[in-house]
């Protein structure tokens, strides 16, 4: 009897508890494509390495400037790119594309179609939101100041905001806890397989945008929803509302 009562509690708990949800940043909240491909084909440009298309970049972003850099050029991840011999090329092909990034942040970018009346209508709906990306954190902040929707959110993770990001599940996991929500009525939303892996892994159904910031098929990356834009995402959501 005991037990009974106290597993309604819980459940009562868990339905009187606000939603949370996560969202990727480039690619989900932004396009931030054209901004980072500018800052790509400036360091390749310098450094004599062959420049990259929008299209191109959209396949590239999500692990890191690094990474990308890394991906780029000899078409891996940091594995190859840690092979270079001399390290300070190495660093200054990272530390210059973070530099101009950071400068011309903005210039391009655009926000999703949808995302900022969808902002709007979770705001209303008391809706917790938050941001887990692998840009760095100033970064991240720096451009959803800019582009004006950062304050729709209670907290913003980057890659160095802990010892861990995508695709561990504690980048998202921690945010949630931060933010004094509940797993069990979170969401996180994203664009491609390093968000997917996270919330998979963290026991957090994903919403995937299409034509999203990777080189993988739709299919070949779990998902729990599939949505083109932000445009009547409302009616998804609503249903983990009414959980």
């Amino acid at each position: 009897m005991f037990l009974s009562h106290k597993l309604f509690l819980n459940n009562t708990l868990i339905m009187s508890q606000k939603l949370t949800i996560l969202f990727d940043l480039d690619g989900t909240l932004i396009d931030t494509a054209p901004d980072l491909m500018n800052a790509h084909n400036y360091v390749m440009k310098k450094f004599g390495y062959e420049t990259k298309t929008v299209s191109d970049m959209r396949k590239l972003v999500g692990k890191g400037a690094a990474s990308l850099i890394g991906r780029s050029v000899w078409g891996q991840a940091k594995k190859e790119f840690n092979q270079i011999n001399n390290q300070n090329v190495k660093k200054e092909m990272v530390k210059d594309f973070i530099d101009y990034y950071g400068k011309n942040i903005a210039v391009e970018s655009k926000l999703i179609k949808g995302i900022k009346n969808f902002l709007e209508w979770c705001k209303k709906k008391n809706i917790s939101m938050g941001v887990c990306t692998n840009k760095q954190e100033y970064l991240a902040i720096d451009l959803l100041k800019k582009i004006k929707i950062y304050d729709y959110f209670e907290y913003v993770a980057g890659s160095n905001t802990f010892d861990y990001c995508k695709p561990d599940p504690r980048h998202l996991t921690t945010v949630i806890e931060i933010m004094q929500g509940n797993i069990k009525k979170s969401l996180m939303i994203g664009d491609s397989e390093t968000d997917s892996d996270a919330a998979k892994n963290a026991g957090i159904p994903f919403i995937l945008l299409e034509d999203g910031y990777t080189e993988k098929k739709v299919s070949e990356i779990h998902h729990d929803h599939l949505i083109k834009n932000f445009d009547n995402f409302e009616e998804i959501v609503n249903k983990y509302l009414d959980h």
